[in-house]
């Protein structure tokens, strides 16, 4: 899945200059304004090694503010998956929360905490909270007729065995939104860095920006293109090891006595 991921990403990023080099030329552009192939190399040798650094740590901060973002919707998500006030609270909390672009909630976090770590950890972990969230309430919500009726006609069920047929259940669902939101985690703490931050691959896409040096901006990208493929690519691995079927023995004779 990781390599499947790094040739899928090398094959996007070659069509994306290649276009852009069509570009170029059709409009008989400057190396000023598109830098040719030539141009790219050249800055791709100076600035591969800064620039994977502060991919790195931009990552850094994104696999922290995703791994808080996952434990707090399920935490959230467990207390408020019943149909009762509480339930139906979190949920039309979590929508109205999402309605808010992160750009106009950036510059509240940036007042109240600053442009360090912390600004850049909690806008990774709020870009991808509230989708997850509603992929944990949906599944947990969603009854399991078949296997929760054995379980409570033999007087079995309990809340937490309900929580764990809903979740294996649905752990498809899970894995993919957990593995998903590692792009928004990553796009999250790219955007805090941009606008305020003094660290990370954002800043440095910034800093090219001011300069007007595309070929900064182009190296960038690869290199967060890369990461992030990597990354996605080693998640979706997790995720299929853990979809794999690993109930207990009691859990599957529950299951076949129940058909």
């Amino acid at each position: 899945m990781v390599f499947r991921r790094i040739y899928q990403f090398f094959i996007i990023f070659g069509i994306g200059l290649v276009c852009l080099w069509i570009l170029k030329i059709s409009l008989n552009l400057s190396d000023f304004v598109i830098p040719g192939p030539a141009a790219v190399v050249r800055v791709w040798r100076m600035m591969s090694a800064r620039y994977l650094r502060d991919v790195w740590d931009t990552l850094l901060v994104a696999m922290i503010g995703q791994s808080m973002s996952v434990v707090l919707a399920l935490t959230v998500g467990i207390a408020g998956r019943s149909a009762g006030w509480f339930g139906t609270f979190v949920k039309a909390a979590a929508y109205n929360v999402q309605a808010y672009p992160i750009v106009a909630l950036a510059p509240i976090i940036f007042i109240l905490v600053g442009d360090g770590f912390l600004a850049r950890l909690l806008i990774a972990a709020m870009i991808c909270y509230f989708p997850i969230l509603l992929v944990v309430l949906g599944a947990l919500a969603e009854p399991i007729p078949d296997v929760e009726h054995f379980y409570t006609t033999t007087g079995r069920m309990t809340r937490f065995l309900e929580i764990r047929i809903r979740a294996f259940e649905n752990m498809g669902k899970l894995a993919t939104a957990i593995s998903g939101s590692a792009t928004m985690a990553m796009a999250g703490t790219i955007v805090a860095e941009f606008i305020a931050a003094n660290a990370g691959i954002g800043y440095s896409i910034r800093v090219a920006l001011y300069q007007s040096d595309l070929g900064k901006i182009v190296t960038a990208l690869f290199f967060i293109g890369l990461v992030l493929a990597v990354y996605q690519g080693v998640l979706e691995w997790c995720g299929y090891r853990i979809t794999r079927p690993w109930l207990p023995a009691s859990d599957h004779s529950g299951s076949r006595s129940s058909g």
